[in-house]
């Protein structure tokens, strides 16, 4: 793969976290415009060069950074209907105000293969033992400007406060279905394996059919498919588990079929991109007949992407420092049972990068925060590849600096090495952590959001970037 160099040019600074980063045509309008939702629960677009509010729902987000500012709860999730100039509709996921909970048990995991009661907890008193609750709603921009909600789709209970996916949601423009991705409830090596689970909703990514009108008003509080009513049931399918967290889906148009690309964020060793083009979403009235009957499904099809047994392309494991050598690490396998059972039927790794990498020209990284597809024509090189982004580069001393990265899909369908991006700009003396990575509808045009802190209260430090040869 060959090297790439791109600029960075700056579209508005000194805003809040940006979580996502995607664009629109305003109902009226006809510009497309970029819109940038902050995490702590601000939507803007850009109009003329210039920011305007387009909502605020701060108030209804949950209170963030209570422990040492450092946050993965908020404004998580906005998506616009594909229909979104003719009916105004969009859809919004976050972390609602007034639902803090105590927090799930074990707040802290390590799993001990020694000790099998580790490797088989269960969530009990969910009711009472949560972090907090999300919620799914879809809203309207009325005639005025002002929006509405009009519905709530989905409230679900949430064990930690960590691991509940970033922009979560994203319209399929192949079943025109609203996309969310949720993690797997957070914590650390998914205490509860509730990603392997067909009944829990955390650690999937599901289809929501918006098109059907469940007339209930206020769902109720859920952690598992079993607990929703019928009619909501009826809207949902389930494409994918297996799931640690997840920044969102992109999709990206092959010869009438499109291929897509999720990012499964690692553990300790390894951060992991998946692509895949068909498969084999099953209803999740099916998933509860089935659990009821006791009866096992066909999953054919059924997209799983390993954890928690898994960690990408390797076994998950516990690493430690190894006495005798403090630069290695000793790795014990976690969940070897888990590996064996899910070996055959998981989902490998488009490409995979690490938390340590000596090799001269690649990076040891932290945290996925973004993929995306390109199909544009400006940058030649990245023409149809895929690109992501880490937080933090582990060798970016003493300011941290976030990676820019890109692979490709192999003919053959085996897995692909990546290249790093190299961006011409001066952070100067700030820190530059990479948070979100964003395009507008025609894939051509990329967008990169940039923050000066790991705090989430640490105010008015982002900046968006759009991507330029």
């Amino acid at each position: 793969m060959i090297n790439v160099n791109v600029r960075l040019r700056p579209i508005v600074s000194k805003i809040n976290l940006p979580t996502v980063l995607k664009t629109a045509i305003l109902p009226g309008d006809s510009v497309e415009r970029l819109f940038i939702a902050t995490q702590v629960g601000e939507i803007f677009f850009i109009s003329n060069g210039g920011i305007r509010t387009f909502f605020d729902i701060r108030s209804r987000i949950i209170r963030l950074g209570a422990s040492g500012g450092y946050d993965e709860r908020g404004l998580l999730g906005l998506a616009f209907h594909p229909q979104f100039y003719y009916n105004g509709l969009f859809y919004l996921h976050y972390s609602a105000a007034g639902t803090q909970g105590p927090g799930a048990q074990p707040e802290s995991f390590q799993p001990n293969p020694c000790d099998p009661r580790t490797l088989a907890l269960r969530w009990d008193n969910r009711e009472t033992y949560y972090d907090h609750i999300d919620t799914v709603e879809e809203w309207i921009l009325q005639s005025n400007g002002q929006p509405q909600k009009r519905r709530t789709l989905l409230n679900l209970r949430r064990p930690f406060s960590n691991h509940n996916g970033v922009n979560s949601l994203n319209f399929s423009p192949e079943t025109g279905k609203l996309v969310l991705t949720t993690g797997d409830g957070g914590s650390g090596y998914d205490p509860f394996n509730l990603s392997q689970d067909n009944l829990e909703i955390a650690g999937k990514i599901i289809e929501i059919d918006v098109a059907k009108n469940t007339f209930i008003s206020t769902p109720p509080v859920v952690t598992r498919f079993t607990e929703l009513p019928v009619p909501i049931q009826e809207t949902l399918s389930v494409m994918a588990k297996g799931v640690r967290n997840i920044s969102g889906i992109s999709y990206q148009k092959f010869h009438h079929q499109y291929v897509k690309y999720v990012g499964n964020v690692g553990q300790d060793l390894e951060e992991a991109i998946f692509s895949f083009f068909h498969y084999k979403p099953i209803p999740v009235t099916q998933l509860v007949q089935a659990a009821s009957m006791n009866v096992d499904l066909d999953q054919e099809g059924f997209i799983n992407f390993g954890w928690r047994g898994w960690e990408g392309a390797f076994p998950t494991s516990m690493m430690r420092g190894c006495s005798v050598n403090p630069t290695l690490d000793e790795k014990n396998i976690a969940f070897y049972n888990e590996a064996i059972n899910t070996s055959v039927r998981r989902l490998h790794p488009l490409t995979s990068y690490y938390h340590r990498d000596p090799r001269p020209d690649k990076f040891s990284g932290t945290a996925l925060t973004g993929v995306q597809a390109y199909m544009g024509h400006a940058i030649p090189a990245l023409t149809g590849s895929v690109l992501f982004t880490d937080l933090s580069r582990k060798e970016s001393q003493p300011q941290s600096r976030g990676a820019l990265a890109y692979t490709q899909v192999r003919q053959d369908g085996k897995q692909n090495d990546f290249s790093v991006i190299k961006t011409d700009y001066n952070f100067g003396p700030q820190a530059a952590y990479y948070v979100s990575l964003g395009s507008n509808l025609d894939q051509n045009r990329l967008y990169l959001g940039v923050y000066g802190s790991m705090r989430v209260t640490d105010l008015n430090q982002g900046t968006v970037f759009e991507i330029i040869p």
